[in-house]
């Protein structure tokens, strides 16, 4: 059985993509909740664009495990270029996302602060991990 090593860049994209989907169930913005206001109202990564982050996330977890699911197999799916389109669907989902709550909170821009918001900047934090690890995978390999 001839199955090769997990790497450094394999590696970066789990953690980042383990970090991404844990930031995916925490609150993306909180509106109210103060004393003497409404009840505070908040939503996760699957009310919008952000969806898109945890599918990311979960569709890279898939790509690091599928060689060793396969056996000794080559796949074509196996490939950085594989690793770099679904690390930008990632990024653009979060950007999607960081756009709607813009818009969509106007002026209570606040809501969107790390103590309010921790998913939003967990989720952050986690894709710009897995474009790390994306990038290291694409050095590690040379070529798309």
């Amino acid at each position: 059985m001839n199955r090769r090593a997990l790497g450094r860049g394999r590696l970066v994209v789990g953690i980042g993509a383990m970090v991404a989907v844990i930031g995916s169930f925490l609150p993306w913005y909180t509106v109210g909740g103060g004393v003497g206001s409404l009840p505070a109202i908040s939503d996760n990564a699957f009310a919008g664009a952000g969806v898109l982050v945890f599918v990311a996330a979960v569709a890279l977890l898939a790509l690091i495990a599928l060689p060793y699911a396969a056996g000794d197999q080559p796949l074509a799916i196996d490939r950085a270029a594989a690793f770099v389109v679904v690390a930008a669907i990632g990024v653009i989902g979060l950007l999607a996302r960081l756009a709607q709550l813009v818009f969509q909170l106007g002026s209570n821009v606040g809501s969107l602060a790390p103590t309010r918001a921790p998913g939003l900047w967990l989720a952050a934090v986690g894709v710009a991990i897995l474009a790390w690890g994306t990038n290291e995978v694409l050095r590690e390999r040379g070529r798309l």
